[in-house]
C-alpha cells in the first residue's frame, strides 16, 4: 500500500480561505477509497473550531531548528471522516487569528515545513511520498535534500509540489536562507530557492520536488508561457518533463442536489423540474421579483480582478439597462452576487442592486448556506476569469443544474464544453478573449438558448452528468505516485 503524507497550509473543516483547503478536505477520502493510506499534517491554528480541538488527541513532542533557535512542536491527531489529520502546534507561531498575512511568515512556515519533516519518526508514519501543496510547503523538498536525506529512513521519501496558484509564491528577505532555513549557499541560486535576491519557497518546491503537478492540464500548459508564468515559466519548461495536470474535483456528498439539506427542493437529472422550486425561493429570500420565466445569472466568487470583475464592470450595467427596458430583441435577467472582495467591486455591485432594485441583489458576504441556494436556484454562473488555474465553482454549478459563462482559460477550458447549437451539446457557454463586449455576447447566447427549454434542458442535463468528482482526479494521483515510487 502507498503511504502519502499530504503537507498542506489549510484543510477544510478545520481551516478554509480558497479552493486550497477544499481539495485537502475532499482529496484523501478518496485516496484511502482506491487503496492509498493517506493522511494530512497542517498546523493547528487558533481559529479551528473548538469543537473540532476538543477531540484531538496528543500525539508525541519534539523540537524543532529554526536558525539558531529550537522551537517546541506537539503533534496532535483527529481522525475526520476516516481520514487521520496531524496538527503541528506551537502556540508562539499559530495562536492568533486568520492563517497568514503576518509579518513573520517565513518564519512561521519555514518552521512548519521544518516540523513536518521531524515529524515522520515520531508519528510512526513513514511515507513513500509527501505531497506538499502551494508555497507554504515549498520548503520541505529543500529542507528534504539539505538535512535529512543521508538519514536511512529518509533516503527513499519522494515529494510531489501541487501548484494551487503560482501568483502566490511565498517570497521574503534572503536573511532567511540562514536565520530560519539554515540552508547553506549553495541553495541559494537561480536553480534554486534564490529570486530576484530574496528567498521564494515556491521556487524551492518547484526546484527540489521529484515531480510537479498543478490543478488542470490547461494550467500547467499556460504556466510555461512569460504571461502566466510570474517569472517562473523559464524554470517550469526546464521542468517540464516533471509537470503533470490533474483537474481538481469537487466533494459529491457535500454538493449533491438530491440530498442537499441547504436547498429548498431537492433533485436530480431525472426531476430537474424541481429546480424551479429553489429559483423562486431564491427570488423570495432576496427581494426579487418571483418570476420563473425570468433567468437568473449568478456570480459566487471572491471579488478581485483575477476573476475577470473589470469585464462585468464594463458591460453589465448595459445588460442590466437593457433588462430593464427589455424589449423585441433583449431579454429580461435578474443578477445575483455573493462574496467579498476588493472594495471596488464590492461598490460596483451595491450600487447595481441600489440602481436595479428589482433586478440585481449584491450580498457582500460568504454564507455557506446561501452559496447552495444560488447554484440550486439560478439559471446560470458567470465566470469570466482573467487566469483560473482550476475553478471550483463552476464544477459545482453544473452539478447542481446551473450552466457556467466562463472564458476558455485554464481550467475552465478543460471543465466547460461550450454549447454547440447545431446539435444541442455541450455543458456551458465559452468565449476565449479577455474582452468585455465578447462576454456580453455569450450572456445574450445563454440568454437566447434559454428562451429554447427542450434544448435549455438538455444543456442542464449534460452539465449534471459530468463527472468531476474526485474519484478520477484520485486516480491521476495514484498513477502519479506511483511513478514516482519506480523512480530511481
Amino acid at each position: 500500500m502507498i503511504k502519502v503524507l499530504i503537507a498542506a497550509a489549510e484543510a477544510v473543516p478545520f481551516a478554509k480561505t480558497g479552493g486550497l483547503g477544499d481539495v485537502i478536505g475532499s482529496l484523501p477520502k478518496e485516496l484511502i477509497k482506491q487503496g492509498v493510506d493517506a493522511r494530512v499534517i497542517m498546523p493547528n491554528y487558533q481559529d479551528i473550531p473548538e469543537g473540532f480541538k476538543s477531540q484531538m488527541v496528543f500525539k508525541n513532542h519534539f523540537f524543532v531548528q529554526v536558525g539558531w533557535r529550537q522551537q517546541y512542536c506537539g503533534i496532535l491527531e483527529f481522525v475526520y471522516e476516516g481520514v487521520t489529520f496531524y496538527f503541528a502546534d506551537n502556540e508562539y507561531y499559530f495562536k492568533r487569528h486568520g492563517f497568514y498575512g503576518y509579518g513573520d511568515d517565513a518564519e512561521r512556515f519555514g518552521f512548519f515545513c521544518r516540523a513536518v519533516l521531524e515529524a515522520l519518526d515520531k508519528i510512526d508514519f513513514m511515507p513513500d511520498i509527501i505531497h506538499c501543496h502551494d508555497w507554504h510547503t515549498g520548503m520541505i523538498s529543500v529542507l528534504l535534500d539539505a538535512h535529512y536525506r543521508e538519514k536511512p529512513k529518509y533516503k527513499k521519501i519522494k515529494t510531489l509540489f501541487t501548484i494551487h496558484n503560482l501568483k502566490y509564491q511565498g517570497v521574503f528577505s534572503q536573511d532567511i536562507l540562514h536565520d530560519i532555513l539554515s540552508l547553506d549557499w549553495k541553495y541559494f541560486t537561480p536553480e534554486g530557492v534564490e529570486f530576484h535576491k530574496a528567498v521564494n519557497f515556491m521556487k524551492g518546491g518547484l526546484a527540489y520536488a521529484d515531480m510537479i503537478s498543478t490543478v488542470s492540464r490547461t494550467y500547467a500548459k499556460e504556466i510555461q508561457d512569460p504571461y502566466f508564468g510570474e517569472e517562473l515559466d523559464g524554470f517550469l519548461r526546464k521542468r517540464q518533463n516533471r509537470l503533470v495536470g490533474i483537474v481538481n474535483g469537487i466533494d459529491y456528498a457535500v454538493y449533491n442536489p438530491a440530498t442537499d439539506k441547504l436547498i429548498s427542493a431537492t433533485y436530480d437529472v431525472d426531476t430537474i423540474e424541481n429546480k424551479k422550486k429553489n429559483k423562486m425561493e431564491l427570488q423570495a429570500r432576496l427581494g426579487l421579483p418571483v418570476r420563473e420565466d425570468v433567468p437568473v445569472i449568478a456570480i459566487v466568487s471572491r471579488l478581485v480582478s483575477a476573476k475577470g470583475l473589470d469585464l462585468v464592470e464594463r458591460m453589465f450595467q448595459d445588460v442590466v439597462k437593457q433588462a430593464a427596458i427589455a424589449g423585441k430583441d433583449t431579454y429580461d435577467i435578474q443578477l445575483v452576487v455573493l462574496g467579498t472582495g476588493e472594495a471596488r467591486y464590492e461598490n460596483f455591485f451595491k450600487y447595481m442592486a441600489w440602481q436595479y432594485p428589482g433586478k440585481v441583489s449584491a450580498n457582500i458576504m460568504f454564507d455557506e448556506d446561501l452559496a447552495h441556494q444560488i447554484y440550486a436556484g439560478a439559471d446560470m454562473f458567470l465566470m469570466p476569469s482573467l487566469y483560473e488555474p482550476c475553478g471550483i465553482g463552476q464544477l459545482i454549478a453544473m452539478r447542481y443544474g446551473c450552466l457556467p459563462i466562463v472564458r476558455e482559460i485554464g481550467g475552465l477550458r478543460d471543465t466547460v464544453r461550450s454549447y454547440n447549437q447545431e446539435i444541442c451539446e455541450g455543458n456551458g457557454f465559452t468565449f476565449v478573449n479577455y474582452n468585455a463586449h465578447e462576454m456580453a455576447d455569450t450572456i445574450n447566447w445563454a440568454l437566447k438558448t434559454f428562451q429554447d427549454k427542450e434544448c435549455w434542458n438538455k444543456i442542464v442535463k449534460n452539465a449534471m452528468l459530468s463527472d468531476y468528482s474526485w474519484q478520477k482526479s484520485a486516480k491521476e494521483y495514484k498513477e502519479t505516485y506511483q511513478k514516482l515510487i519506480k523512480q530511481a
